[in-house]
């Protein structure tokens, strides 16, 4: 067994500067991202989520369409919180994504701390200890404080919905900080039940999550037991409770079903030219965190075509990973932090595909810590307390390289335009540029991009999908059929593009053919919230009220704010002379938008079809106060005074 930590000079008050000094590093590297808007899967994932609309439903979130919550309740959960408190107003989500990532700093620099009061004073490297215990406070702080304003992070942080990573981070660090301070001679039970706890909650946020175990069971044979033997007889109750939560994982893997089909084997990615792939992907990770320059907000789907592409990286890598190993077999603490680093990449960049992205600089977010702490203690090695300066300039710099990569972000158009300048062959960039350029009414910009898209990658279904929209927002209903139908050739079920040919179809008088399109939207993707919405109005509109009605309020479950939907339901309840069902529904919407003049003239002529005239005259009223001219309030309000008596 190693010996016990080392009793700590430290005092509070040091401690609580260094902590200090985290927080108002990230606030400062941060401060320009509480108004970056909802980027790319923040959509489906917060704003298009219904779940996230009630703390309950929270812990179900979607499983269908591999959305980022999917299978992960905790990181819903989160969501939630934020929703409730503020709906969707970005600057809350940015706010906890950045207490998240305080923490996680804060985390990382208590495990350091007691970590290098850990190591053995004794023997030929006692001296080396001793110093490094005399001074852990400070390159604790230097290593948490690096890691934390390090620009690598900002994906992370400042993409809301990549709070899955970060978030998984903080816990996969408290189930490990939560061990070490329950092995300290006097301990309180209650660390053990922390570190179970967030390893728990961990298991629900992310699939990181699932190495965490192994993690911690090597760093208590390295650390604290000092042999396998010594480690099983005296805590093999608590390693084993912490692999019991795999179970939980498992079943929340298996709930997704592959995520939608955007991760794991099912997918169409081959498990051996992903791998391939990740080889050059872990070796340009480490590049950028040693030199964080060009971030990519996107990589695409690209594939290495086999070793030849990677033959260098996998000279790299493979020797790191064996060198790791072989010093972790011989209990040294370089070996368990790169097994660290291999082993919080391991669940997405090793084997098993992600098939929405090849490469992602999230995901090398955990990994981090490992090498910017071997990079503090051995520059303290050599340079001794000379390096604290160093440390200190390398600090302001990674500040100033994070707040000016947050710029980057400030807008949809500006991260997807840097993007495309970084990596002008990505597909999806340029499809998603096209959308920005196409919604804002650019349509030339638009066609320019998203025809290089489907040049460059005539198999995208996403690219021909996106021409489509552009070319149907300019009114060229054939060219726009035209795009979905090559990409339902490529891809039959796809239920975007059967929705959009849907919407095609009915601007060229097609209903009934539109309606089945939308059905073979649902049919895939039943949650789809627009091919619902289209698919009831186009029933309302052919006289099929009762089937219309019923997808109406599947739709309203989903989009509860909806005012357009409520109003053409009510419209619809109508019709079938549902007066006060309608009333209900367009009471709401006048909830949600009071000084809409329009609104409060419909509510107000469903009072008066269901009876109730006085009430009605109130509606007609606020109708013409908020829109004097309104001639068909006017006209409605006289026949409510006539039938009221007045």
């Amino acid at each position: 067994m190693t010996s016990p930590p080392a009793q700590s000079t430290t005092s509070p008050r040091q401690i609580l500067l260094a902590t200090l000094t985290i927080v108002a590093g990230a606030a400062l590297a941060y401060h320009n991202t509480f108004s970056v808007p909802f980027l790319f899967d923040d959509n489906s994932s917060i704003s298009g989520n219904p779940s996230i609309r009630g703390l309950i439903t929270a812990w179900s979130p979607p499983v269908e369409g591999g959305h980022t919550v999917s299978g992960r309740p905790f990181l819903n959960f989160t969501l939630a919180l934020n929703y409730a408190a503020h709906g969707t107003a970005v600057w809350g989500y940015h706010l906890l994504n950045l207490l998240i990532h305080v923490a996680a700093g804060c985390t990382l620099f208590g495990i350091v701390r007691r970590t290098l009061c850990r190591l053995p004073a004794g023997g030929q490297r006692g001296a080396r200890a001793r110093h490094l215990q005399e001074d852990a406070t400070w390159l604790a702080l230097a290593a948490a404080l690096l890691w934390t304003l390090h620009p690598l992070q900002t994906q992370a942080v400042t993409y809301i919905i990549q709070r899955a990573e970060s978030l998984v981070s903080l816990l996969y660090l408290l189930t490990l900080w939560g061990f070490i301070r329950s092995v300290e001679p006097g301990a309180s039970k209650g660390w053990s039940v922390l570190a179970w706890v967030a390893c728990l909650l961990g298991m629900a946020t992310k699939e990181v999550m699932v190495t965490a175990p192994v993690v911690v069971a090597l760093y208590d044979r390295i650390f604290v037991a000092g042999s396998w033997r010594e480690l099983w007889a005296r805590r093999k109750g608590f390693h084993l409770s912490l692999a019991l939560t795999w179970l939980l994982l498992a079943w929340l893997v298996m709930s997704t079903a592959g995520r939608g089909g955007t991760a794991g084997f099912g997918g169409g990615m081959s498990p051996w030219d992903y791998a391939l792939t990740q080889v050059g992907a872990i070796v340009h990770y480490l590049r950028l965190t040693l030199w964080p320059s060009p971030l990519v907000f996107d990589y695409g789907k690209d594939l290495v075509a086999g070793w030849g592409d990677v033959w260098w990286q996998a000279l790299v890598l493979f020797p790191l990973g064996l060198a790791s190993l072989w010093a972790a077999g011989r209990g040294r603490a370089a070996g368990w932090l790169g097994v660290f680093f291999f082993a919080a990449l391991a669940p997405s960049s090793s084997f098993v595909p992600v098939v929405t992205q090849t490469m992602s600089e999230h995901r090398v977010y955990l990994a981090l810590a490992a090498v910017v702490t071997l990079m503090v203690v051995g520059l303290y090695a050599v340079l001794g307390r000379k390096s604290f300066v160093g440390f200190a300039i390398l600090a302001i710099g990674l500040a100033a390289a994070t707040m000016r990569r947050n710029h980057d972000y400030r807008t949809e158009l500006a991260i997807w335009e840097d993007t495309v300048v970084k990596r002008p062959a990505n597909v999806r960039a340029l499809a998603a540029l096209g959308s920005i350029h196409q919604e804002a009414g650019r349509l030339d910009e638009a066609r320019v991009l998203l025809q290089e898209a489907v040049r460059l990658a005539p198999q995208s279904v996403e690219a021909r999908n996106n021409l489509g929209n552009a070319w149907m927002k300019a009114g060229r209903w054939t060219e726009a059929m035209t795009c979905f139908e090559d990409a339902l050739r490529l891809k039959p079920d796809e239920p975007y593009a059967l929705n959009n040919l849907g919407n095609a179809l009915l601007q060229l008088g097609r209903g009934t053919e539109a309606i089945a399109r939308f059905e073979a939207a649902l049919r895939v993707k039943p949650d789809f919230p627009e091919p619902r919405f289209n698919l009831a109005n186009t029933l309302a509109q052919a006289g099929r009220t009762a089937e219309a009605l019923t997808h109406y309020d599947f739709y309203l479950r989903m989009k509860p704010d909806d005012i357009e939907a409520r109003s053409n339901y009510a419209a619809t309840l109508q019709m079938t002379r549902r007066f006060g069902d309608a009333v209900t529904q367009l009471e709401f919407a006048v909830k949600l938008r009071p000084a809409d003049a329009e609104l409060q003239n419909n509510l107000g002529a469903a009072l008066a079809q269901a009876g109730r005239p006085a009430d009605a005259l109130r509606h007609f009223e606020e109708a013409l106060r908020l829109r004097p001219d309104f001639v068909q309030a006017r006209e409605n309000l006289e026949r409510a005074k006539k039938s009221s008596g007045r």
